[in-house]
């Protein structure tokens, strides 16, 4: 009877522990944050980025690559969008996922 060159045990302490997802182990989970609905508030195209101010009266950062769907040049200071809020405790609140919300008046 042969013996296989793999361990039955399943803890090596020789081999680092990684995550157990499958495809790129190694690579970071990606950013998740929570579902918010506000109004773009400023937009600096020329710069790539704008501000989403909330019901309460915070305001968002987002980055034009994280709108969807190719809408930033589209974004309108006032539009209701929706998106999902990161809380970075080193640079602050960013909306994640930018999508413009159905238009009242308007059928999709």
């Amino acid at each position: 009877m042969k013996h296989s060159s793999r361990s039955s045990t399943l803890y090596d302490a020789r081999v680092p522990v990684t995550s157990h997802r499958a495809g790129n182990p190694n690579r970071p989970e990606p950013p998740r944050g929570h579902s918010a609905c506000g109004r773009i508030s400023t937009i600096a195209r020329g710069q790539g980025h704008g501000f989403i101010r909330l019901a309460d009266g915070r305001r968002i950062f987002f980055h034009r690559n994280d709108s969807q769907g190719g809408v930033f040049n589209e974004l309108a200071e006032g539009d209701a969008v929706s998106f999902h809020i990161l809380e970075d405790v080193v640079s602050g609140p960013r909306a994640l996922t930018v999508r413009r919300q159905a238009r009242a008046g308007k059928s999709a």
